[in-house]
């Protein structure tokens, strides 16, 4: 091929191998050098050669990865949009002449002996259908291809190519069409798996993951599936065991997805003797939650109240405590933790018990009570053991007493002391046993003085005496023999970590029972002040996370006391360990969602001054400045929170921030478009807790109210000013601008509404296309132009007379004046006036290239960076793209060059292809 100036295949592909280079940017380079050839076919070729030094490598190296994924956005960069002018249309069929060859090439391959190749096909076609717009089109004989090769596909017998094959599919499918083949073929592979695959080919982690997302997923249908077909067939593969079912799960790591098996198993039997015949904890629930209709079938499953505490209290006692030593032996720690498992399933049966008799939950309460006294007890069970005991007890007063006494007997238990003897006082009484051995032989020789007298009365007065003396003698024999020190029964105080950590989890789960409405009584403050207050200091980080738990608990029962711990609260946030500040943030989270911004208002004032006081005057203002301080000092931290490296801590703020704004707490833009930011954000796609917590928010939030619907229209401009005006080193400058925008125009929509306002002059979408239109006219030749004329046509705008119409009109009308001058200008142009030919053709070529596919570069003229469109244009920069240097931290250098002698380079195989040929 030719030189030029322009990027050549084979460098693109060599420079697409290293993570640190920008894709779009060679993308654009590259897409550059295509749209100047008049025949494509030499591109073709030399494309495909490159392509297939990666596709012969089956493993899954970085290089390889980084070339597919740059194959994939080159392709996808000439998908055309739909809905354009029939010019457009024509153009767009050439632009998709590269995109259709490639698909035709990946299918022709799709039937290579070589499996690398065939899950490199399966890769390509998945990635580029997932990474079309969602309104995309392709041409339907293409279409039944993609679908026939990737039918085949799902058949092969590597577990990859199959993968790859089946979520290639999942693009082809229709959900409003009922007879899509695409969805009956995967509904039919679903039950050959639940038919022909046994159980035991999957692995542990997938039969739950299979379980877990079947059963919890939002389709009933999919529900239902599970239910009727896959449980049932694995069951019959096991006779009809549920417990061996249990067994081929990992229950004790993933307990409710076991439940709600065997709650989807229970549902389906036909007679309680089905029911039965499977005598688990989850059955007891399962029954309990019937009501009154499965009272009699409860009574065949449990014992009596009083039976059962029983035999609770003995399992747990044979819980044997592992030292540092026996918790290095997996076998024994292994067997501890099967029976804390079991113990906890006992516990939970608590609640299915029938306490009504009096006896019978006194029992219960007092054995509940003597196993938290242990020191036996595994902390994994404190605080369900807690959790059921306040539900036996009715009255508050007697809750908080009686888990305050218990914490009171595990934190300062009553152990035995000895204590030296004095010395003097054993010499005193063995001098007095000698004593009274010396009566009693005295008396024993009057006693037979007075038998030879034949004194028969004062024989029984000595005998009386003497039997006196034997006891004394006795009791002081007995002293004599017990060990020099005594044993005596006192309360010591224990500090050690695993006894904080129990007595704050009783406190937490105390906190959390009792009703916030009450208040803080005195014994609730004496704990706080006592035991959680000293803990949030402690060096032990799990009793430190706990304490902070049991603070943000109580606090939510006293505004006083939310108030005083605010600001301890807001310093741990920043300085302690990631899980610490995590439960500090959601504490906080928690005042904010009850009170609200405006909880430092109820402060409890200073002193109060004379009404005469010159400074009385000045004090509101001061307290007023300084709450206002305070509430933007949250807000900015909860922001600078958004950007944090810490994955869990920016999953909780935006979470946290989602339910402020949905509770009405906080009404801010700003926020809005930074959570819209940080949904659309390449950098959290692989954080699903996030996409899922954002996706579920926006749509509820917008359907709210028509004043949420707002909040969303005056964050539209500052999303999208931010898109635009991401560098092209930022994960925002991949992200789908027109994407976005559809996504503001569907939730600002007045029929989203769930509760439809009443009938308004202006709706939101008017006053959203105002401020287009407003933004439009700030430069009309600005490349976003042509995305915000899309947007204005997806409104649903109110035609009806009035003056926001007849605003938007005036401003419709000032944006085509200006493109008619612009034109008129060409026109007198081309009639002999040359002046500013080039100036006007720039501006035309600004309105109406697409902005979308081109690259921001920076010009020497204002130092701005200009628009994307610059660099895909014919009179864009011709030049090789540079090299241009990473911009991430010494650290992550360093890590890259020292992955790099590892990962495989296509480099050599390119070149070694070259000079043979």
């Amino acid at each position: 091929m030719s030189g030029d100036s322009d990027l050549e295949i084979e460098e693109a592909f060599r420079r697409a191998q290293k993570a640190h280079n920008n894709k779009a940017k060679l993308v654009a380079s590259l897409k550059n050098r295509y749209n100047k050839l008049e025949d494509k076919t030499e591109f073709h070729e030399e494309f495909i050669r490159c392509l297939k030094y990666a596709m012969i490598i089956y493993t899954r190296e970085p290089a390889v990865e980084n070339v597919i994924d740059f194959v994939t956005k080159f392709a996808a960069s000439f998908e055309t949009p739909v809905n354009e002018n029939a010019e457009e249309e024509e153009e767009g069929e050439d632009e998709n002449e590269f995109l259709n060859f490639l698909f035709c090439f990946l299918l022709e391959s799709h039937g290579a002996n070589s499996h690398a190749v065939r899950f490199r096909v399966c890769q390509l076609v998945n990635k580029l259908l997932g990474s079309l717009s969602e309104n995309a089109q392709i041409d339907d004989g293409l279409c039944d291809r993609i679908h026939e090769a990737m039918l085949i596909r799902v058949t092969d017998k590597y577990p990859n190519v199959r993968i790859q094959a089946a979520l290639a599919m999942a693009r082809l499918q229709d959900p409003s069409n009922s007879d899509c083949p695409t969805i009956k073929v995967m509904i039919y592979m679903i039950r050959v798996l639940a038919e022909k695959v046994h159980i035991r080919a999957l692995s542990i982690a997938q039969r739950v993951s299979l379980l877990h997302e079947g059963l919890s997923d939002s389709a009933d249908s999919v529900k239902e599936v599970v239910k009727t077909h896959l449980l049932p067939a694995w069951l019959r593969l096991l006779q009809g065991d549920v417990l061996q079912l249990l067994h081929k799960l990992d229950v004790e790591n993933c307990a409710e997805t076991a439940v709600t098996t065997l709650h989807a198993v229970f549902s389906m039997a036909t007679s309680p003797d089905d029911l039965l015949q499977n005598g688990v904890r989850a059955l007891c629930e399962f029954v309990k939650s019937k009501g009154n209709e499965g009272e009699e079938l409860l009574e065949q499953l449990l014992p009596e109240a009083a039976i059962f505490a029983e035999y609770l209290c003995s399992y747990l006692r044979s819980i044997t405590g592992l030292s540092e030593e026996q918790k290095a032996d997996m076998t024994q720690l292994e067997i501890a933790m099967t029976q804390e498992f079991v113990g906890q399933q006992l516990i939970i049966l608590v609640g299915c018990l029938d306490t009504s008799e009096e006896g019978g939950r006194k029992r219960m309460v007092a054995v509940l009570q003597e196993i938290l006294v242990m020191p036996k007890t595994p902390t994994s069970l404190i605080g369900l053991l807690v959790e059921k005991l306040i539900g036996l007890l009715r009255d508050e007063t007697q809750k908080i007493q009686m888990v305050a006494e218990i914490i009171s007997d595990v934190r300062e238990p009553i152990l035995p002391i000895s204590a030296p003897v004095d010395e003097n006082e054993k010499r005193r009484k063995q001098v007095r046993l000698a004593e009274v051995r010396v009566q009693i032989m005295e008396a024993k020789q009057n006693l037979e003085e007075c038998i030879s007298c034949q004194d028969f009365s004062r024989a029984a007065v000595l005998k009386d005496s003497i039997s006196q003396l034997e006891e004394l003698k006795n009791q002081l024999t007995l002293e004599a023999s017990q060990p020099a020190d005594s044993i005596k029964e006192q309360r010591v105080e224990k500090s050690d970590p695993e006894t904080l950590l129990k007595c704050l989890t009783m406190c937490a789960e105390l906190f959390k029972q009792i009703n916030i409405k009450r208040g803080i009584c005195p014994t609730m403050n004496a704990l706080i002040e006592s035991l959680i207050l000293p803990s949030v200091s402690n060096p032990n980080p799990a009793v430190r996370n706990m304490a902070v738990i049991c603070l943000g608990t109580a606090a939510l029962h006293s505004k006083d006391l939310a108030n005083t711990h605010l600001v301890l609260l807001l310093q741990i946030t920043q300085l302690d360990e990631p899980k610490i500040r995590i439960s500090a943030l959601r504490a906080l989270i928690d005042q904010l969602l009850l009170n609200g911004l405006n909880i430092l208002q109820d402060k409890s004032a200073p002193i109060s001054q004379a009404p005469d006081s010159p400074d009385n005057s000045n004090g509101q203002p001061e307290q007023q400045t300084e709450e206002e301080s305070t509430v933007q000092s949250i807000l900015k931290m909860l922001s600078e929170f958004l950007d944090s490296e810490i994955c869990e801590l920016r999953t909780e703020t935006a979470e946290g921030l989602a339910k402020l704004m949905y509770c009405g707490r906080i009404l801010s833009p700003k926020l809005l478009s930074r959570l819209v930011l940080l949904w659309y954000n390449p950098v959290t796609e692989d954080d699903q807790r996030l996409r899922h917590c954002l996706g579920v928010f926006l749509q509820l939030y917008s359907r709210a109210s028509r004043t949420n619907q707002e909040c969303v229209e005056e964050s539209f401009l500052p999303t999208m000013r931010t898109l635009f005006n991401a560098p092209v080193t930022s994960p925002l400058s991949e992200v789908d601008a027109s994407n976005v925008a559809e996504l503001f125009v569907e939730l600002t929509r007045p029929s989203a509404l769930v509760q439809p306002a009443a009938i308004q002059a202006v709706s939101v979408h008017d006053s959203l296309a105002v401020r287009i239109c407003n933004e439009i006219l700030r430069d009309v030749s600005a490349p976003e132009v042509r995305l915000y004329c899309k947007t204005l046509s997806w409104l649903e705008i109110n035609t009806e007379p009035g003056p926001a119409n007849s605003e938007l009109q005036l401003l419709l009308k000032d944006i085509l004046q200006y493109c008619t001058r612009v034109i008129e200008k060409l026109c007198n142009q081309l009639n002999g006036d040359r002046g500013s030919k080039s100036g006007v053709f720039i501006h035309l070529k600004l309105m109406f290239l697409d902005p979308y596919s081109q690259k921001k570069v920076s010009t020497a003229k204002n130092g701005k960076k200009a628009s994307k469109a610059e660099l895909s244009s014919d009179e864009g920069d011709e030049e090789n793209v540079p090299e241009a240097p990473p911009s991430v931290r010494p650290s992550r250098r360093a890590k890259i060059a020292a992955l790099d002698k590892t990962k495989q380079d296509l480099t050599a195989l390119m070149n070694q292809e070259a000079n043979g040929s």
